[in-house]
């Protein structure tokens, strides 16, 4: 049919491919729909009608990719059952890579019982990078779930603390196994003696550099970084310990720990400054004038060289980045300056950290989800709780959102200088003096 009467009868499109619109006939009251309205005009024009539900662009690309997600999710996982190590380890890292990106603890709850079987079977018949990932997804499910991870951690606590103390199993894969234990215990776990436990098995680690000095050959370079690993999972766990334990484990290591700022490796280095200024900041929480007589001079002379190294035999950026750690740890054990960092959530929301504490809790969970932190400090209930940040959609450190960053800054500099005072006014004998005057 020519096109010139396709435009008188109505059909058909414009030359500029443009559609044309019809006309809504007038319709009877005994009719229901028109016999000459096109199928396609009823289809367009139903989310016109009140009541209907129509769904918007946004909602309906957020279903498109959470089911893309959910699919992609149960083929790795299904490839977890794989022939192939290789396979296999690809699966385990595409897992890692899902729960670092998204909270998603509701689809997990629904297939948590398949999720810990394949994981736990790679965990256990795998060898070095496998079990390795294996062991890091265990730490991610832990963060999902929360307490609801328990049985997650009973089940397979026992073969991490072995894989840990096996000298045969793979660095890479030792390393995983502390920071999955040390992350577990943290979250789900209720049992003190368990904490405990696992307490002691990463001190089994790290301890083995006491008594080497700087530069010993008897400790590799694998070795100095399962001892930072091992040693970064204790000190989180000695974020949640009962002050009687606090105290036995400052007389233990205290003074052993300056072994390890002696060490070659910087990260060992920079983790044992850590670990000293928690000790500090934990045995000052129960005494404001506790002083450890017997190591204290000499510890401050090692945090002053740290600070301030300058050996050219060391890489630059190792030296800025010990030298910007210890001037902190420094500030700390002379001083009783405590940290100050400020981390952005989303664009507009701020989390200060004030406290070592605060601080070890933040980087240890960093570690895990890496460059998901941000996503799950905006959903993850467990985190927002442990960082007080409120409920899910709620900020409490939104107030300065209104703010230019100029004037954020200015408003976070006289809040650090008010706290500062008023602590120092708790430390300083001068002020007690004159007060005594």
């Amino acid at each position: 049919m020519p096109k010139k009467n396709l435009k008188k009868r109505g059909g058909g499109r414009a030359t500029d491919g443009a559609a044309v619109v019809l006309p809504r006939p007038k319709l009877d009251d005994d009719e229901s729909v028109a016999d000459n309205w096109s199928t396609q005009s009823v289809v367009s024009d139903d989310t016109s009608w009140p009541g209907s539900d129509p769904v918007t662009g946004d909602e309906a690309e957020e279903t498109t990719e959470q089911e893309n997600f959910e699919d992609k999710f149960i083929e790795c996982l299904d490839g977890t059952l794989q022939k192939s190590a290789n396979a296999r380890v690809t699966a385990l890292q595409n897992i890692q890579r899902a729960l670092q990106k998204k909270y998603v603890a509701d689809f997990l709850w629904d297939r948590k019982e398949t999720v810990t079987d394949n994981v736990l079977r790679c965990l256990k018949k795998g060898k070095g990078s496998e079990q390795a990932a294996a062991a890091a997804c265990l730490s991610l499910v832990a963060l999902q779930l929360g307490p609801e991870a328990e049985g997650l951690f009973s089940s397979s606590h026992a073969y991490l603390t072995t894989l840990l103390a096996d000298n045969s199993t793979a660095v890479a894969a030792r390393g995983a196994c502390a920071i999955s234990l040390s992350t577990m215990c943290f979250v789900c776990c209720d049992d003190y003696e368990m904490i405990r436990s696992v307490a002691k098995s990463l001190e089994n680690i790290f301890s083995r550099g006491y008594g080497k000095g700087e530069n010993s050959p008897s400790v590799s370079p694998e070795q100095s970084w399962l001892m930072s690993q091992a040693l970064s999972a204790w000190c989180l766990l000695l974020t949640i310990m009962a002050s009687y334990d606090v105290d036995v484990h400052i007389e233990n290591h205290l003074g052993a720990l300056q072994d390890l700022l002696r060490s070659s490796d910087v990260e060992l280095r920079m983790t044992a400054g850590e670990a000293v200024a928690l000790l500090y900041e934990l045995a000052r929480d129960n005494d404001e004038d506790f002083e450890d007589e017997e190591n204290e001079a000499s510890l401050c002379e090692l945090l002053k060289q740290l600070a301030t190294d300058s050996v050219k035999h060391r890489a630059k950026k190792d030296r800025r980045q010990q030298r910007s750690c210890f001037r902190d740890v420094q500030r700390f054990v002379v001083d009783a300056e405590s940290p100050s960092e400020t981390v952005k959530v989303g664009k507009e929301n701020l989390l200060e950290l004030c406290s070592w504490s605060q601080k070890k809790q933040y980087d240890a969970i960093c570690a895990v989800l890496m460059t998901g932190m941000s996503a799950h400090l905006k959903a993850n209930p467990l985190l927002r709780e442990m960082f007080d940040l409120g409920a899910p959609g709620l900020d409490e450190y939104s107030h300065t959102k209104a703010l230019t960053k100029a004037q954020r800054t200015f408003v976070n500099a006289a809040a650090f200088k008010k706290r500062t005072k008023a602590r120092a006014k708790h430390r300083d004998k001068r002020t007690v003096s004159v007060n005594g005057y």
